[in-house]
């Protein structure tokens, strides 16, 4: 592939690019203008199973591969990333309509994870014990599971596959990627620096499609383990799916975080990190703040929110000036503009409207602008469902325990913060929470790789988490050797062999 975008997005199988023979395929547009950027396939029948037969013979090799070969891969790998960072950023710009900045986080979250895979020698060792009897000797390896697939979500187009398939191919899997059909320019630009740094032929392959190509991946007897990110319900489909058909399954799914504001914590940085937690990425983000609770005292600081907030303009990727960018289809602006009017219509007090917002220049883009609603309650569709658009809800409480409470009744456990100036008020909230993720003075806790992306609730379905240890113990299986050696054995061993050996 070269440097522009091609008119139609190849697939990846056995180490080649190949356009697909399927009929059916879908444009790729830039949320900006809806110009079209190139049409992606959705892959047929017989390039799956040419995808995962190539995987699964490639297992054969891979997996005898030294663990200090598979390391190397993965430095030649980020120092590709690294070197190509703004080349990835300007295409998942375009693709995604994220600002310039915001795309190269997206790419540098992503090499943070591969910089991890490096590490995986360290991360794959066994245990061992001496004498757990008497001359017996106990010891564990630490192997991989054969063809692992990923499917990924339109929101991170280049950090949720450096999740996946980095850690898994590090651990000595084959694996297939599914990436969303919305962005899938920048995976395979992925794809191929992931060639360049010499990874093998088979090692990882690339399809693209929609529900049947997932439902495939889900059905086929030689894929061993699926990772996903994206909504719930789909994530509750494949991890039930994928479960029934005996699978490993992480599902990551939505999300309703909440930051928690005490009225002694800091005024100033409460409502810059609360400006950018809530609108960043147009508010697509499963880590994006969508309620802040304001506790006491706190609910006095609602009109000073709202001013900044109204301050916030969304643009096109390359505006300096933008804080935010579209939403990634026409269909998810209408998705996010009827949460606004039901909002209106449940009896929530709409502080600021971004519903008529316009962006001089670009007239078709799917803008919509920060939207602030005071008033909410739990009984309301805004509260209720991720929104997935830049709307946030503010709610108060008089206490730290309510603020607990309503937090805990919300099905959701992805991530949440608490502002405070108070080490009491942080310690019972952390301990309190029933949330995977908690920050402290950080208003979207984003877990570095050396740790391990852990929602819980109906924000996660399976047991082991993205990245760090937990990665490595969902990509590989734990054999354990119990051995016994007779010392009469060692007299033999010490004797010459003087017999003459007849092949």
């Amino acid at each position: 592939m070269n440097k522009q975008i091609p008119a139609s997005i190849p697939l990846y199988i056995d180490g080649k690019w190949e356009l697909s023979a399927s009929a059916n395929s879908q444009d790729v547009t830039n949320p900006a203008t809806q110009e079209v950027l190139t049409r992606v396939p959705f892959a047929t029948q017989d390039e799956m199973q040419r995808a995962v037969a190539s995987a699964k013979k490639a297992f054969q090799s891979w997996k005898e591969t030294p663990v200090s070969s598979r390391a190397r891969v993965m430095l030649n790998y980020q120092a590709l990333l690294k070197e190509h960072q703004e080349e990835l950023a300007k295409l998942l710009a375009q693709e995604t309509g994220k600002t310039f900045e915001d795309a190269k986080g997206d790419i540098w979250r992503g090499i943070e994870v591969v910089e991890q895979a490096a590490n995986i020698a360290s991360m794959m060792m066994g245990e061992t014990v001496e004498n757990v009897a008497t001359s017996i000797d106990c010891y564990s390896y630490t192997q991989p599971l054969g063809v692992c697939a990923g499917i990924t979500p339109f929101n991170f187009p280049a950090m949720i596959p450096l999740w996946m398939f980095p850690m898994a191919i590090a651990c000595g899997n084959t694996f297939i990627l599914k990436p969303s059909e919305q962005d899938p320019i920048t995976p395979t630009k992925l794809v191929e620096l992931f060639e360049q740094a010499g990874a093998p032929a088979g090692v990882l392959q690339v399809i693209h499609g929609g529900k049947e190509q997932v439902d495939f991946l889900l059905d086929h007897p030689d894929i061993q383990a699926i990772s996903f990110v994206g909504s719930v319900p789909v994530g509750q489909y494949i991890y039930r799916k994928g479960t029934d058909n005996l699978k490993r399954v992480q599902a990551f799914a939505g999300a309703k975080n909440h930051m928690v504001v005490m009225p002694d914590a800091n005024k100033a940085a409460v409502i810059n990190n609360l400006v950018g937690a809530s609108v960043g990425a147009a508010g697509q983000r499963c880590m994006a703040i969508s309620v802040a609770v304001l506790v006491g005292d706190a609910r006095e600081w609602i009109p000073e929110i709202q001013q900044a907030l109204a301050k916030v303009k969304p643009g096109a990727w390359d505006d300096p000036e933008a804080a935010y960018g579209p939403l990634i289809s026409p269909q998810a602006r209408e998705r996010v503009l009827d949460f606004i009017n039901r909002g209106k219509e449940e009896g929530a007090t709409c502080l600021l409207d971004g519903s008529e917002v316009v962006v001089e220049g670009y007239p078709d883009g799917n803008w919509v602008g920060p939207t602030v609603f005071s008033d909410v309650t739990p009984q309301m569709a805004i509260y209720r469902e991720e929104i997935f658009g830049p709307v946030l809800c503010l709610m108060t409480v008089d206490t730290l325990d309510e603020a607990i409470q309503l937090i805990n009744e919300c099905p959701f456990g992805n991530g949440t913060s608490i502002f405070t100036g108070s080490g009491a008020a942080a310690r019972k909230y952390q301990h309190e929470i029933l949330v995977g993720q908690v920050g402290i003075n950080v208003p979207i806790p984003v877990p570095l790789p050396f740790f391990s992306f852990t929602g819980w609730r109906a924000s996660f379905y399976g047991d082991q988490h993205a990245y760090g240890k937990q990665a490595v113990r969902f990509y590989t299986e734990t054999k354990t050797v119990t051995a016994r050696w007779f010392d009469s054995d060692i007299e033999l061993a010490q004797q010459p062999n003087m017999t003459i050996q007849l092949k």
